[in-house]
């Protein structure tokens, strides 16, 4: 670098200096790269030229000059230049005249009167001959590619060459952004507004342009109705462009970019228009893949590089400002600058240039008023001594676009190797204030609103308009317009207050209501005035706040309160109905009975959880024949079903056996009568059921079950239970059968017919739970707790987890046949 120092006056400062040989480099290099640049337009056109032509791919087009090339013994812009001159003289004279780009056409794009190199080019293409016209229009895409700049420029080239012979009438041009979404880098055709709203679109699904980029296919949207239920239309509305093709641009691995054709015509596409459009878009994979050129040798070799490459990938993970610089040394190994070889995502300069865009840039170049500085001399030291470096928060000025802007930073600086990594805070509260208020009035679905009263100006925050839905471009409204927007039923007292607010300068917090194209919503302005010294408004300022969601909410819960509250009040009306009724078919004796010389006592215990009663019955009666009839059942279910079902069996089991039926055959009746009596739309009802007759003139008792627990007998000092006859439970099958069992009984004994609620507890076998009812049988009568036998034990069941029904036959002591 000895030659590349201005020349600069005796004694100078060293940022002078360094600031000269900088410039000097500089100039250098805008020469190189002048005619790099013109060397790298032909080889692009030449290589768009074998794209199409041959349908490769951009590397594959490239390798290909290079095997030529090197077969003819040629440079690599010879081959190209004869690539090209072979374009020109290939086309069939008299078919068609296509005017190629000239030297005006790529006039800069600050020119007075354009706003792009493509807009101002005109093709003139004559009559259609098949193959010849798709290569000659590519080639006038592939030639206009070698100039252009970005993908706006790529997009207008598409439509203003593609347009006539396709009917696309706009191209949009995504890429795949960091977080798996799209970003909009190209388009054309569409206006700005339609370009900013589609400008970032995120990783949903039905997105046909993410669609075509995963599955690596182009995707034809030909039917506008089954489109729009498939897709999210990118570039609304349908009508304009009926039809749609979005293709991915092809490149090493898995594509990254898609381009969108949207054409006015509606219809299929023809075979030739969709290779047309396929093929104009590999033409693309060059411009739209390739990086954006470093600014020297030195920096693609860097950014290249295994170090930078790793750092790089260390960084993409972090959160905040950070920057890899490499040091620049002259060839007496001083340092001159710095390049940034990586940064971090988050790392912005105060020109707003952002992580990747800072890559291969050199502090000098970007930041010059840096020389001489502390911060300079403090990266220095941290190379020499490796000692970190946390420099005093300091202002940097840098001039963008003719207006200088300032921002306060606090930088430091650590050794990684011979590299600086370099962090910094940015004390700059503006952006940061103006970004946390827009998240709040986003959050709180809130917008501020201005109203100046003296000047009749009025400023409304991007919320509002959302919040009204309110397009933009229409303005906001004034507060004397307010009240036409409302629902009649509140403008009386919106109305007043805000002639309170503007007459006298009253504070106002009024809910309200307006009726937009989405439906009513409910609003609510909270605003304050400002007067002059007379106390006249002069400044009215507030926000509005979309409360319909919260309103929505608030309803539903209303409407379900309503609605518990109306199943509660029904519940215990049934559950009142059902006790009323229960109370009249099962009434409970409050003394002992003497049936046929048996004392016979009975106990019930509802349940103690729900609002239901269940269908636990008894029955104990004489017969004609002074027999007695005892009988325990359990109804399946609870509530007025419940409790039906119960008086229907007491009943007709109190028939048969007043009229001399078997028992057998009663179950069996009984059985089938269930059976045919469907309590729910699910199936018939079923229960279980244990009967007993007593013969008093030879003390035998016979008995039957249907899937009944077996009665308790305690005889002296002994308690066991009856050995059970066959019996399955009453409502289950056509098949079943009953049979019948006898046991005689003796003075003294005491027998126990019983519901399940009675012994059952929840996780433990059945057997454990009948023998605990046996040893507390035993245990209170043996302490003289005989006649209250059947209500003491059902008081022993401290959880009644269902109904309980106990019936209790004893034998007295002194019985006379």
């Amino acid at each position: 670098m000895k030659g590349d120092a201005a020349p600069v006056g005796e004694g100078a400062a060293p940022e002078v200096v360094a600031l000269a040989r900088v410039v000097a480099r500089l100039r250098s290099e805008i020469a190189d790269l002048e005619g790099v640049a013109a060397t790298e337009a032909v080889v692009e056109r030449a290589r768009g030229v074998l794209m199409a032509r041959a349908e490769v791919s951009a590397d594959e087009a490239y390798e290909l000059l290079l095997e030529r090339a090197g077969r003819r013994g040629h440079t690599l812009l010879e081959e190209c230049w004869i690539t090209l001159g072979q374009l020109r003289v290939r086309k069939p004279a008299g078919t068609a005249r296509i005017s190629l780009p000239t030297a005006s056409a790529t006039a800069p794009k600050d020119e007075p009167g354009g706003t792009s190199a493509f807009s101002r080019r005109r093709y003139l293409v004559g009559p259609h001959d098949g193959d010849g016209e798709l290569n000659r229009l590519l080639a006038v895409v592939a030639d206009g590619l070698a100039t252009a700049h970005g993908g706006d420029d790529i997009a207008e080239l598409l439509v203003t060459v593609l347009g006539a012979a396709t009917d696309v009438g706009a191209v949009m041009i995504y890429t795949v952004a960091a977080a798996g979404g799209l970003d909009l880098t190209g388009s054309a055709g569409i206006d700005e507004a339609l370009a900013q709203q589609w400008r970032h679109v995120p990783p949903l699904s039905g997105v046909a342009a993410l669609e075509a980029i995963a599955g690596r296919r182009a995707l034809w949207l030909e039917d506008p109705d089954e489109d729009a239920r498939r897709y999210l239309l990118i570039g609304d509305p349908p009508g304009r462009w009926p039809t749609r093709a979005w293709v991915p641009v092809p490149g090493d691995g898995q594509p990254r970019a898609a381009i969108g054709f949207l054409r006015t015509r509606p219809g299929p596409f023809a075979a030739d228009t969709r290779a047309l459009l396929r093929r104009a878009t590999r033409l693309c994979a060059g411009p739209l893949g390739a990086p954006e050129p470093a600014r020297d040798a030195q920096a693609v070799e860097a950014v290249g590089g295994d170090y930078a490459a790793a750092v790089q990938l260390i960084l993409d993970t972090m959160a905040g400002p950070a920057t890899l610089l490499t040091p620049l040394r002259s060839e007496t190994g001083e340092v001159e600058d710095y390049r940034i070889d990586a940064a971090a995502p988050e790392s912005v300069d105060v020109a707003g240039r952002r992580g990747k865009e800072l890559v291969g840039r050199r502090i000098l170049e970007t930041y010059p008023t840096v020389a001489g500085t502390a911060l300079w001399e403090g990266y220095l030291d941290t190379l020499t001594t490796g000692t970190r470096y946390e420099g005093e928060p300091f202002t940097y000025e840098e001039v963008v676009a003719g207006v200088p802007r300032q921002s306060v930073y606090s930088v430091r600086a650590s050794r990684l190797g011979d590299h600086l990594v370099v962090s910094w805070i940015c004390h700059d509260t503006s952006q940061r204030e103006v970004r946390r208020l827009a998240d709040m009035q986003r959050l709180g679905n809130l917008g501020w609103a201005g109203w100046n009263l003296v000047t009749d100006t009025v400023t409304w925050s991007d919320q509002v308009y959302a919040i009204f839905d309110r397009d933009p471009a229409r303005g906001p409204m004034t507060l004397e317009d307010l009240p036409g927007h409302l629902v009649p039923d509140d403008l009386p007292r919106l109305g007043a207050a805000v002639e309170r607010l503007l007459g006298e300068g009253e504070a106002i917090d009024q809910p309200f209501r307006i009726t937009t194209g989405r439906g009513v919503r409910h609003l609510r302005i909270v605003a304050e005035a400002q007067t002059d010294a007379d106390g006249t408004p002069v400044e009215v300022h507030g926000f509005f706040q979309d409360l319909t969601a919260q309103h929505d909410i608030e309803h539903a819960l209303h409407e379900s309160e309503r609605a518990v509250l109306l199943q509660r009040g029904m519940l215990q009306a049934e559950r009142a109905l059902a006790a009323s009724l229960q109370d009249a078919l099962l009434p409970i004796p409050e003394q002992s009975l003497e049936l046929a010389g048996l004392c016979i006592d009975v106990a019930y215990v509802p349940a103690d959880s729900g609002i239901n009663v269940g269908g636990d019955w008894y029955s104990a009666i004489e017969l004609p024949d002074e027999s007695a009839l005892f009988v325990v059942g359990d109804v399946a279910g609870h509530g007025l079903a419940a409790v039906g079902t119960m008086a229907q069996l007491r009943f007709t089991t109190k028939g048969m056996a007043i009229t001399g039926s078997p028992l057998p055959e009663v179950l069996r009746r009984l059985n089938t009568l269930l059976l045919h009596t469907r309590s729910d739309p699910t199936g018939s009802a079923t229960a279980t059921m244990v009967m007993a007759r007593y013969r008093p003139r030879d003390r035998r008792l016979l008995w039957v079950r249907a899937g009944h627990l077996p009665p308790l007998l305690i005889r002296g000092n002994r308690a066991e239970f009856l050995e059970q006859p066959q019996g399955a439970l009453l409502g289950a099958t056509f098949e079943a059968s009953y049979e019948q069992a006898a046991v005689d009984l003796l003075p003294g004994d005491h027998l126990l017919f019983y519901t399940d609620g009675l012994v059952e507890e929840p996780g433990e076998d059945i057997q454990t739970c009948l023998d605990r009812l046996a040893e507390a049988a035993v245990r209170l009568l043996r302490e003289g707790l005989g006649e209250t036998l059947a209500p003491t034990l059902a008081a022993l069941c401290t959880a009644h987890r269902d109904d309980i029904c106990v019936l209790h036959v004893h034998v007295p002591d002194e019985m006379v046949p």
